[in-house]
C-alpha cells in the first residue's frame, strides 16, 4: 500500500520537518515584535528581534511532524519574508520620504548589506576596466 501526502496551503513537509513562510511588516522587522504563527497543534507565539531581515529562518523545536515508524518529532521553520507597504496615502509617502532622508544621511551604519554589495559591484566593474 502507497500512502500519498496532500499538499498543504500553508506547511511543506520534509521528513519530519514542517517549514512555513511568515509575512511580517517592515516595521515589526525593524523594531521587533511577536506574531502567532500556526502548528498542527494550535498557535505558538514567535518572536521576532529588531533588525530582523527578509529570508530569516526561525526554528521551533519539536513543532513539526512524528514520523509514522516512530522516532523524535520533527522542527517548525518559519522563513519571514518583509512585506513592503502598498496602496500608500500622501502622508504616509511623506512619512517614508523623510525617512529615507534621515536613513540617506546615516551612511553605512544602516544598511551595510547594500553598502558592501555596493562596493562589490564598483570592484566588479573597475576591475574589467582595468
Amino acid at each position: 500500500m502507497q500512502v500519498q501526502v496532500k499538499q498543504h496551503p500553508i506547511f511543506q513537509r520534509e521528513e519530519s520537518h514542517l517549514y512555513c513562510e511568515v509575512p511580517i511588516s517592515f516595521i515589526t522587522a525593524a523594531l521587533g515584535g511577536e506574531l502567532e504563527v500556526p502548528t498542527l497543534n494550535g498557535r505558538v507565539s514567535l518572536k521576532i528581534p529588531a533588525e530582523t531581515q527578509t529570508g530569516k529562518m526561525f526554528r521551533m523545536r519539536g513543532k513539526g511532524v512524528k514520523p509514522v515508524r516512530g522516532g523524535p518529532v520533527g522542527d517548525l521553520i518559519c522563513k519571514v519574508n518583509v512585506e513592503t507597504p502598498v496602496k500608500l496615502n500622501r502622508k504616509q509617502k511623506d512619512i517614508l520620504k523623510d525617512f529615507a532622508h534621515e536613513m540617506d544621511e546615516g551612511g553605512r551604519r544602516h544598511s551595510p548589506k547594500a553598502h558592501s554589495w555596493l562596493d562589490g559591484v564598483k570592484k566588479f566593474f573597475d576591475g574589467l576596466a582595468g
